[in-house]
């Protein structure tokens, strides 16, 4: 499906939902049944494992640190915690700079939204509109961060035929253009799709070639079964330019409450980006970052954390099989399931709910609607392996008790 500059609908046209969150609506969907028996929320994906025992010391060292304000480029240790740690996590052209390209972030979220804002004047003129680019599904930040910096917002559909990542091959020179950004996610939410060294090698060069930032959302990135997946940083060049990459600890770390993560990349940008969150964005607690830089010295709570999601696949493997089009995902801990043939998401998930206790996310709400009037989410759902293996398994054979 090739994509023009005339592709993405006006925001909200024709769908009063586009910018609301999936799990409002949700809540809303469901909010007539009850659970048909004791309740597995499969829905959120909010890691559940243990929090690592690193964290209430390190805490308690620096608490103190609590009473003052923090500095909005995060302290020393943490940009070398988080520089040294990409270093060793991946093959990159050179280390960073730890004072002018890694910044901390209360969480990737907030990060990916002030993003689009800072693209928007760090970015040349544009030949049109200004538009900023996303896979479609996505996740719901960066259309927000997209229609608040005043951008359009492109939808690039992420289908099987696509590989679940978007045809950058079917993007048109016009809308090339006038992009400012390109928000890319590797391991991709929800299918779990993993960039290629090759693909992440064709987005830099339109990236330079028409001047925009490529935005990577790589927040899965330690969540892998097999294989570890790779940078879009890997593949930036020297300087990184045009390349910022957002991390968490929220699913690497098992620390979602904790709200930090980091940006790191292009210098320029991120000198930029700096001024704008100076001003405008929440601070990450000290005693926090302290807590982060203890959690980038450590893999074996990450390897552990892989162990127990690897558990979980597993049984996927087991209980699911080849059904609903499953396959194991590359990276992330969510599973795609295609539902179209069984009366299509929304009545699956008010089937799961209400008959087996089982929640999980209608596809068609983590996505939007082409100017075509195709949602490529409709007809799937999307289970979030977050809880323990035994509530898991448990859920998995009540879906399949449904679904068959």
């Amino acid at each position: 499906m090739a994509m023009t500059a005339s592709s993405p609908a006006p925001v909200g046209a024709g769908h009063p939902d586009s910018e609301r969150s999936p799990f409002a609506r949700l809540t809303e969907l469901l909010a007539p049944y009850r659970p048909g028996k004791p309740l597995i929320t499969l829905a959120v994906g909010e890691p559940q494992h243990p929090v690592p025992d690193f964290v209430r010391p390190v805490l308690a060292k620096h608490i103190a640190d609590f009473g003052r304000y923090p500095a909005a480029k995060g302290i020393e240790p943490f940009r070398k915690a988080a520089s040294g740690w990409l270093s060793r996590r991946f093959r990159l052209p050179r280390e960073l700079d730890p004072e002018s390209e890694v910044l901390v972030l209360n969480g990737s979220r907030e990060g990916l939204f002030f993003a689009a804002h800072t693209a928007l004047r760090h970015v040349g003129p544009r030949a049109g509109r200004p538009a900023i680019l996303m896979p479609n599904p996505f996740y719901p930040v960066y259309g927000v961060g997209a229609r608040t910096a005043g951008c359009d917002q492109i939808h690039l559909p992420t289908t099987r035929e696509t590989g679940y990542l978007p045809d950058l091959d079917a993007i048109d020179e016009a809308t090339l253009r006038r992009t400012i950004a390109f928000y890319i996610a590797s391991p991709a939410n929800p299918q779990g799709a993993v960039a290629t060294p090759d693909y992440f090698r064709k987005l830099k060069q339109l990236a330079d070639r028409h001047g925009f930032m490529i935005f990577s959302d790589e927040c899965y990135s330690e969540i892998y079964t097999r294989e570890a997946p790779g940078s879009m940083l890997e593949h930036a060049g020297p300087d990184y330019t045009n390349v910022v990459v957002f991390q968490s600890l929220s699913k690497r770390s098992n620390l979602p409450g904790m709200r930090i993560g980091f940006a790191a990349g292009d210098k320029k940008f991120l000198a930029a980006f700096h001024e704008l969150r100076n001003v405008a964005a929440p601070q990450v607690p000290v005693p926090l970052q302290h807590v982060a830089v203890a959690a980038y010295a450590d893999e074996a709570h990450v390897e552990e954390n892989r162990r127990l999601y690897r558990a979980k696949f597993d049984l996927a493997d087991q209980i699911i099989g080849g059904r609903y089009g499953y396959k194991r995902p590359a990276g992330g801990f969510c599973v795609w399931l295609d539902v179209a043939d069984r009366g299509g998401d929304e009545a699956m998930t008010v089937k799961l709910f209400s008959e087996a206790g089982v929640r999980v996310v209608p596809g068609s709400y983590l996505a939007r609607q082409q100017v075509d009037g195709f949602n490529p989410g409709a007809g799937y759902i999307r289970l979030a392996l977050v809880a323990d293996s035994e509530s898991t398994g448990e859920a998995l054979h009540r879906l399949v008790g449904v679904l068959d």
